[in-house]
């Protein structure tokens, strides 16, 4: 991962990335909203489920954080650094969220994607936000599971059985966010089958 001075910069507004799956660069001007189903159409045209890649991290507070500890939730993902702007807006609507769905079954996770930042200081940036859902600190071999997290915040939606359900490349408006763990927290559960995510996640977990 490379620091970069301009993160959000429009060369940066990519789709998500999996592999080969996908063309490098989005051609819309601002980041998109994709769904699992949008992600995996143009590599098979076949809606198809597949797993989260599962992951074990240190969090900011030293305990070992897996994220099949969640299942049975709805988790958030959200890839961000201390460093970047767009975050610290995204931040405090993830916490109100939090707060909000928490009850009905919501899990908000942070992860931390610094090259220079220490443990204490990511936690520091933390609390200046008063995140109040769990951080833990990122790495390569994470990033690269989740398609190389080409621009941040980039926010993984995963349904309670651990399927993906969508992302957001960026910042997006908080109401796009609310109406996917709504999806996740309501529809999905009536939903006949769940969006795919392509081959590359796939591969990650074997």
């Amino acid at each position: 991962m490379t620091r970069h001075s301009r993160p959000f910069a429009p060369a940066l507004l990519l789709a998500v990335v999996w592999g080969n799956a996908l063309p490098a660069l989005a051609q819309a001007a601002t980041p998109p909203t994709r769904t699992g189903e949008e992600i995996s159409a143009s590599a098979t045209q076949t809606p198809r489920l597949i797993s989260a890649p599962d992951f074990s991290l240190e969090s900011v507070s030293g305990e070992t954080v897996s994220l099949t500890s969640f299942r049975g939730k709805v988790v958030v993902l959200n890839f961000w650094a201390t460093w970047c702007a767009p975050c610290k807006i995204l931040t405090p609507w993830l916490v109100e969220l939090q707060n909000q769905y928490g009850p009905q079954g919501l899990q908000i996770v942070g992860v931390a994607l610094d090259d220079d930042a220490t443990k204490v200081e990511i936690g520091e940036a933390a609390d200046t936000l008063r995140v109040n859902f769990p951080v833990l600190i990122g790495n390569e071999k994470v990033a690269s599971a989740y398609g190389g997290v080409p621009a941040m915040p980039v926010t993984f939606f995963i349904g309670r059985d651990g399927k993906m359900i969508g992302a957001i490349v960026g910042l997006k408006g908080k109401g796009e966010i609310e109406d996917l763990i709504k999806k996740a927290l309501g529809v999905e559960a009536a939903s006949g089958s769940l969006p795919a995510a392509p081959d590359a996640a796939a591969k990650a977990q074997k």
